[in-house]
């Protein structure tokens, strides 16, 4: 009898596995090429378990960024001509976890905000007594693909913030856990990136088989992804999911810079760490997947941006008295 599963996750977050039909879209197969033999040989993979003395840090730091549309704009240029902009406001933080004595505090957080547009004449725009810094994106800045330019802010401020961090507080044993894919922060030492929504299958059929008998607090072997984002990359699962297949799963990955004897050590540090963080479902819609400390970050950062009507209508506002 096929048995029904409920994704823990609230629907108005999507699904924590997107499954999908095989098309180009969520749920389909990555065309990357994988090396499942980084560990250990593809025949012999298999649930690990943590290894006894896994090296726990004293110090986790988890950084996390948040982002707000405030206000779509047009701009009218002097030949006539008019461009799509978007006012978006966003902020980076980092939490610094002290295991050994079981606190956790907000070590920095900062917020930006920008106005995203290809006006080749409009400079930064005021809101009362905030300021967008104009960024100039290329190409015609069609208004559907403005808010994917808030990204790259965005993630060098979580950069900046998680280098800052560090340099108050770190001994050079912490662990840093970036919320999603590394992408252009892999360079950050002793850093993991946490991917919390699966979206595409990397691993050939007998590899993949193998996540889906994962217990709470077991790890797949460490594989590699040969993509320009790639790295070293593996799965385990949390405590605390429904049962489901993909329950829980979680793809860690860091830098293709490290060795592999580096990013297996990464590995089981990750399986020792990660599932002390893991939330609880009647706390967290998205648990248990979404961590703790990334959960509070988040209402945190939010909070931090501001209150979005009173933005936009200064912005209104202040526009209509420029021209």
């Amino acid at each position: 009898m096929t048995r029904v599963f409920v994704d823990a996750w609230d629907p108005s977050y999507g699904a924590s596995f997107e499954g999908g039909d095989g098309g180009d879209g969520p749920g389909s197969s990555s065309s990357a090429q994988v090396d499942v033999e980084v560990e250990v040989p593809a025949a012999e993979w298999a649930p690990i378990d943590v290894p006894a003395g896994a090296r726990v840090p004293d110090v986790v730091f988890l950084v996390d960024g948040v982002r707000r549309n405030d206000a779509q704009v047009w701009t009218a240029e002097d030949d006539g001509t008019s461009y799509a902009g978007l006012a978006a406001s966003f902020a980076a933080g980092v939490v610094r976890c002290d295991l050994a004595r079981g606190a956790a505090e907000l070590a920095v957080a900062r917020v930006g905000r920008g106005l995203f547009t290809a006006s080749p004449s409009l400079g930064d725009v005021r809101a009362g007594t905030v300021s967008y810094e104009v960024h100039r994106v290329s190409g015609p800045g069609e208004a559907s693909k403005l808010p994917a330019a808030v990204q790259g802010p965005l993630t060098a401020l979580e950069i900046e913030i998680s280098s800052a961090a560090r340099d108050s507080g770190s001994d050079g044993t912490d662990l840093l856990i970036v919320d999603g894919p590394l992408r252009n922060r892999r360079q950050l030492p002793r850093t993991i990136g946490y991917v919390k929504t699966q979206q595409k299958h990397y691993l050939p059929a007998a590899q993949e088989a193998i996540v889906p008998r994962l217990r709470p607090g077991q790890r797949t072997p460490v594989f590699q992804i040969g993509t320009v984002w790639g790295g070293w990359s593996w799965y385990l699962r949390l405590p605390g999911s429904s049962g489901a297949p993909w329950s829980g799963i979680v793809r860690v990955e860091c830098s293709p810079e490290l060795s592999p004897e580096q990013a297996i050590e990464l590995a089981e540090v990750s399986l020792a760490t990660l599932p002390r963080f893991a939330s609880s479902a009647y706390k967290d819609p998205r648990a248990p997947q979404n961590l703790v400390p990334i959960a509070g970050l988040e209402r945190r950062l939010r909070g931090m941006l501001g209150d979005a009507r009173v933005l936009h209508r200064a912005l209104a506002r202040d526009s209509a008295r420029a021209f």
